[in-house]
């Protein structure tokens, strides 16, 4: 599955529009990390646990984005944005959106 953050995929023709497709997936903080990052805000620099857990949550999001565009047959999702929400204290969303498309040859 090609997905791309441009409107088109260089060499291919969109034949058809799908639909919307997203991805999400809502990440809670663990103890362990928020101890280490209250640590590390005393000192200043990267908070690596918060970095490696929102990769593993933008990399989930993507996989799901990629699934629903499955379930629709597409051949690619072009478009794609990402956002993000605070669900509550602690956890966080992130929601990946894009459009499902067919494609066809130049």
């Amino acid at each position: 599955m090609i997905y791309s953050t441009i409107e088109t995929i260089p060499g291919k023709e969109i034949t058809e529009i799908v639909g919307v497709v997203t991805g999400n997936v809502v990440q809670a903080k663990h103890i362990g990390r928020d101890i280490m990052a209250g640590l590390k805000s005393i000192v200043g620099g990267e908070i690596r646990g918060y970095t490696e857990m929102l990769a593993e949550a933008r990399n989930i999001a993507i996989q799901r984005l990629v699934e629903n565009a499955e379930l629709l047959d597409a051949d690619a999702v072009v478009g794609i944005r990402f956002t993000t929400s605070t669900i509550m204290d602690g956890s966080s969303e992130i929601m990946v959106f894009g459009t499902a498309v067919k494609l066809g040859v130049k």
